[in-house]
């Protein structure tokens, strides 16, 4: 089967590999859908790594996939069945052609539309997990700082979930127009307006009632501290900060010093049940109640890896959401 790995340093290796067998319990997918998060290009494709880093891990770094199940060994999935599928700890990474799967890591998907749309239930899954920790959003003022892919799906979520205001920060343009289509009242480009400002302005001065943080960056971290209200807030910590060596990042003390804040840091896939909300958002797609499909800008071939992942690196073309298909 073919499958990709990062052979050097922004270097693609497409190469022939066998094809895993399967065991009781598992399922075999044929994969014909492959998307790039940001995770993907910070902690795995964007830095350079020591020389004995290389290669890194077949199929790696991909963990937003699809495909059809061409054999199974469970009662719960039978052959024929389109599927979202999360790479296995410690097994292959998802760019390849043919991937075990087991239930556990395995959401059903309808037969019908586009899997490159139906992939992206995926990462809006992972964000609506997040949105179940904040409570009850009706009536509250929210501030999402970050809009690529998860930011914006945070954008979209609390926007429906009955958010007074859902103001979506970022420093791209065009982000900040698919937030406003969304359901963004307010957007704010942080590399042009005064932040500060806008949000007391928004606020009334009294800051959010609940602030995301879906960027990854110490800046956007402590903006999401700064602005939170002190009396009930909540600060939701989504994305993964890279830091030094040991993980450090600047924190700004005075920012974070406020008693009366709620500090709620989520990770979907390490709670325990890393699909039951990725299959949420399936169904939730289904009934319309949004498409998080919509942010696919981008296709591409699986052979144009490379492209794939430099384009998404660098926000290329204006780029929110590129799938490599089969």
């Amino acid at each position: 089967m073919k499958a990709a790995r990062i052979s050097a340093p922004k270097t693609w290796e497409i190469m022939d590999i066998e094809t895993p067998d399967i065991e009781d319990g598992e399922c075999l997918i044929e994969l014909e859908r492959w998307s790039v998060c940001g995770s993907d290009i910070r902690h795995g494709y964007g830095p350079v790594l020591p020389e004995e880093e290389y290669p890194m891990r077949t199929g790696a770094p991909c963990h937003e996939c699809a495909g059809t199940v061409v054999e199974s060994r469970t009662d719960e999935f039978q052959v024929g069945q389109r599927v979202i599928v999360l790479p296995g700890r410690g097994s292959t990474g998802g760019l390849v052609e043919y991937l075990p799967g087991t239930p556990e890591r395995m959401a059903l998907l309808p037969d019908h539309g586009d899997l490159s749309e139906w992939v992206m239930c995926q990462p809006s899954g992972t964000v609506l997990y997040s949105c179940q920790k904040m409570g009850s959003i009706l009536g509250k003022s929210v501030v999402v700082f970050g809009q690529g892919s998860i930011g914006l799906s945070f954008t979209a979520i609390t926007a429906r979930a009955g958010a007074r205001s859902v103001t979506a920060v970022d420093l791209e343009d065009n982000r900040l127009g698919f937030a406003k289509r969304f359901g963004a009242t307010h957007t704010v480009n942080a590399g042009k307006d005064d932040l500060d400002e806008a949000i007391a302005e928004i606020t009334g001065g009294r800051g959010a009632d609940i602030t995301v943080e879906a960027a990854g960056y110490p800046d956007s971290l402590n903006s999401a501290f700064r602005h939170v209200s002190s009396d009930g807030g909540k600060v939701i910590i989504f994305g993964i900060q890279e830091g030094g060596g040991d993980g450090t990042i600047p924190l700004v003390f005075r920012s974070m010093f406020k008693e009366g804040i709620t500090v709620i840091p989520t990770q979907g896939a390490a709670s325990g049940d890393a699909v039951s909300h990725i299959q949420t958002m399936i169904e939730l797609k289904e009934r319309g109640w949004w498409d998080p499909g919509e942010m696919v800008t981008h296709r591409m071939a699986f052979e144009d890896v490379k492209a794939a992942y430099d384009m998404y690196e660098n926000i290329g073309d204006d780029v929110v959401k590129v799938v490599m298909e089969a």
